[in-house]
């Protein structure tokens, strides 16, 4: 996924702001947006139909790409790495199973 996403940035370099950790506040801003439409998918049309209405799934998931997308971004303008990411997410996961004992 970031690899795709740095693919992207690469392609449009000369149009986009330059990347690094002071663009992550709008990265950010862009990803809450992306968040709010997913919410607002789910909110007028509810759980059970935004999961079994092929259409409406089919909207569901490429705002939850977006919301991916900008994720991803924000990763890169930081330069966190995948290998960074997987190890602070095994130790969360970690440390949840435990968490509630």
């Amino acid at each position: 996924m970031l690899e795709l996403q740095r693919k992207l940035l690469e392609e449009y370099k000369d149009r986009w702001k330059p990347f690094g950790p002071e663009l992550s506040r709008e990265k950010l801003l862009f990803m809450v947006s992306e968040i709010g439409e997913v919410i607002d998918i789910i909110k007028k049309n509810g759980c059970q139909r935004a999961t079994e209405d092929a259409q409406l799934r089919a909207h569901l998931v490429e705002e939850m790409a977006d919301v991916l997308m900008y994720y991803s971004e924000t990763l890169l303008c930081y330069g966190i790495t995948a290998d960074e990411l997987k190890h602070a997410y095994t130790e969360k996961v970690e440390s949840n199973m435990t968490r509630w004992k």
